[in-house]
């Protein structure tokens, strides 16, 4: 099958509009000169709104990854107490990063399950310098309460770095009303842009707390404050251009498009899928506290009985769509619908229609148009 007929429902990379693939192939230009100095400067303007936040905003040629890394690696030194927590893949990842810098305190929950503020506490209470936490759990499907997170961690005098990885321009986050030092996005997720560069917004905090002698050499981010606050905002090493070039005509969509407008887009896209699952019997698959939510981008279902979500993933490949299955131990026991950014309403009940043929030729459902008209529903109010 043509990649160009291929639809990816999967959370990232997502699709990218032709206008931000024509823009990747302008000329090159001199990334200590004018033209990329304003090209930097529109990035990180549109970035505030994204973020909300009044704190410094860099762009890091490397993904999602590079940036928490950069994150961990410049504020922890290996006494440096840091609560980590996981209930998920990219939480264990974060954890995992943690532990190369910091002296870690894993704060561990079963996958997709919530996270419980009251035994975050208790390790406050003895003193950490950070806590680090996943927002939007993608391998599972939930939205944890970055906000309670963010004001406890003030509460104690911790620092809060977040990965919004794959929340940022696809939902709420308010970066400085919640109290997050350090927050992290990836360009290939609710962006909309092709992977291969990261953002991060950085606390005058968590500036003071990068006490460490040897800070990292390529993820310096006091480098980074230091080469964008000259006369000519730049990178303090060489930038991947055409990414950058992809990157402000995706946020230029996104300001045109409006962040409310955005968002509310991802929430009703995710209700849908929902709606769907719903429809067919299907358990959605995290659990749920009264602190956390269904993610708004991406949406987590358990394999229907006697199903591995494997045999789902290579079925819906051959019509031409792409979903995820579950991660490490949940591989075929889960299955994943991506909604975020480019993903049009449209998309998402292909999708989803594939999804009740598939099902129907196993014997999951037995009538096709129940799954799509709740979805249908959901998205014509």
């Amino acid at each position: 099958m043509d990649l160009e007929d291929n639809l990816l429902m999967m959370p990232g990379p997502v699709p990218v509009p032709p206008r931000v693939l024509r823009a990747m192939s302008k000329p090159m230009v001199n990334h200590r000169g004018a033209q990329f100095s304003e090209i930097y400067d529109d990035c990180r303007r549109i970035l505030a709104d994204v973020f909300k936040t009044e704190n410094d905003i860099f762009v890091l040629s490397g993904s999602g990854t590079a940036s928490m890394e950069a994150a961990v690696g410049c504020i922890a030194d290996k006494d440096d107490r840091i609560i980590s927590i996981e209930n998920g893949k990219f939480g264990e990842r974060f954890k995992d990063l943690a532990s190369r810098y910091g002296s870690v305190v894993p704060l561990e929950f079963e996958w997709g399950s919530p996270v419980d503020l009251d035994m975050l506490e208790a390790q406050l209470q003895e003193g950490a310098k950070a806590v680090t936490m996943v927002h939007n759990e993608t391998s599972a499907g939930i939205l944890n309460p970055a906000k309670q997170v963010g004001k406890l961690a003030k509460k104690y005098g911790a620092l809060f770095i977040m990965d919004g990885v794959t929340s940022l321009g696809g939902d709420n986050v308010f970066v400085d009303d919640w109290g997050v030092d350090v927050a992290v996005v990836g360009s290939q997720k609710c962006i909309g842009a092709p992977p291969g560069l990261s953002m991060l917004s950085v606390s005058e905090a968590a500036f003071d707390a990068m006490e460490k002698e040897n800070l990292p050499y390529y993820l310096d981010l006091k480098a980074c404050k230091k080469s964008a606050d000259k006369e000519k905002t730049q990178t303090p090493y060489t930038p991947a251009i055409p990414l950058f070039y992809a990157l402000q005509e995706s946020l230029h969509i996104i300001e045109e498009e409006g962040m409310d407008a955005r968002i509310a887009r991802h929430h009703k896209g995710a209700a849908a899928v929902r709606a769907a699952m719903d429809a067919m019997g299907i358990e959605m698959f995290p659990q749920l506290n009264e602190y956390s939510a269904y993610s708004n981008t991406v949406s987590a279902m358990k394999a229907p009985a006697g199903m591995d979500s494997e045999v789902l993933k290579k079925e819906m490949m051959k019509s031409g769509i792409t979903i995820a299955g579950g991660q490490a131990h949940l591989k075929g026991k889960i299955f994943r619908i991506g909604s975020m950014a480019n993903v049009s309403y449209r998309d998402i009940l292909s999708t989803l229609q594939q999804i009740e043929v598939v099902f129907k030729k196993r014997g999951v459902v037995s009538e096709l148009g129940p799954a799509t008209e709740a979805a249908i529903e959901v998205l014509c109010k």
